[in-house]
C-alpha cells in the first residue's frame, strides 16, 4: 500500500458527489469541493464519475475512493454496477474502486461473486472496497477478499431496512470489526464529528464523510425543519 493511503489509518475521507438533479452538480464545483476538504484536514475523498475525479485530482494530491453512480431496469445495484463502471474509472486511476456488495443480483443477473471474479481477473492490482449493508454481507466479502470493507449501504437496501449505523454504539461496525480481516472504513450517516472519532476509536481504518459537508440543501434543510418546530411567540 503505498504511503498516500497508509496515511489514511484513522483519518477523514469525504465524499465530494453531487448527482445531476442537485444545485452543486458540478466536476468543477467538485474539485473545489475537494479543495476545501483537504484544506479542513481531509486525507481522503470519494466521488462519483470519472469526469469529477479527473477534476478533483488536479485539485488535491490525496487518494480518491472512486465509484460510478447508474442505474439499470435490471438490478437494484446503483453503485459501480457492471464493468463498464469500473472500466471507466480505470481511465482516471483512483487508489480505490468501490462496488455495491450487496446480495442483490448485478445487472444481467451477475452474483458479486462473479462480478468481483471479472475484476480481480481485468485489473488484479487494483484495489477494491465493498459497500454493504449488512454484517453478514460484509463478512462475505471480507472472504471474497476486497481490501477495504464499508458499511456504506446499511439502512439503504431490503435487506437493511430500518438498520442505523449508529445504534447500540455501533453494534454492527463492532461486529464487523470482530471478524473482518481487512480494514473496515465506517460510512453512512455519521453525521457528527464525536460519531467519526468514536468509529476510529472502535478500530475503523478510516471514515467516510459525505453530505453534513457537501451538501448544503441537506444541511440547510437541517435547520430549517428544526426551527420549524419553534412556537412563535
Amino acid at each position: 500500500m503505498n504511503e498516500k493511503l497508509a496515511k489514511l489509518q484513522g483519518h477523514l475521507i469525504v465524499s465530494c458527489q453531487a448527482l445531476p438533479h442537485e444545485p452543486l452538480h458540478s466536476s468543477f464545483i467538485m474539485g473545489r469541493m475537494a479543495r476545501a476538504a483537504a484544506e479542513g484536514g481531509a486525507l481522503g475523498i470519494r466521488a462519483n464519475t470519472k469526469e469529477d475525479i479527473t477534476e478533483i485530482k488536479k485539485n488535491v494530491d490525496l487518494p480518491v475512493i472512486g465509484i460510478v453512480k447508474r442505474d439499470y431496469d435490471d438490478s437494484k445495484v446503483y453503485i459501480t454496477p457492471t464493468m463498464q463502471e469500473v472500466d471507466e474509472l480505470m481511465e482516471v486511476k483512483p487508489e480505490i474502486i468501490a462496488i455495491d456488495a450487496t446480495i442483490s443480483l448485478r445487472p444481467g443477473g451477475v452474483t458479486l461473486d462473479e462480478f468481483y471474479g471479472q475484476i480481480r481477473e481485468k485489473y488484479p492490482d487494483q484495489l477494491l472496497m465493498a459497500d454493504c449493508s449488512t454484517v453478514e454481507e460484509a463478512l462475505h466479502a471480507d472472504e471474497l477478499g476486497f481490501d477495504f470493507i464499508g458499511t456504506t449501504l446499511v439502512g439503504y437496501t431490503e435487506q437493511s431496512k430500518g438498520d442505523k449505523i449508529e445504534t447500540n454504539d455501533f453494534e454492527i461496525i463492532r461486529k464487523i470489526l470482530a471478524q473482518a480481516k481487512h480494514r473496515v472504513i465506517a460510512e453512512g450517516n455519521i453525521n457528527t464529528p464525536e460519531k467519526a472519532r468514536r468509529v476510529v476509536e472502535l478500530g475503523c481504518y478510516s471514515v467516510v464523510v459525505g453530505s453534513i459537508i457537501t451538501r448544503p440543501q441537506l444541511i440547510t434543510k437541517s435547520f430549517t425543519d428544526e426551527m420549524a418546530k419553534a412556537e412563535c411567540k
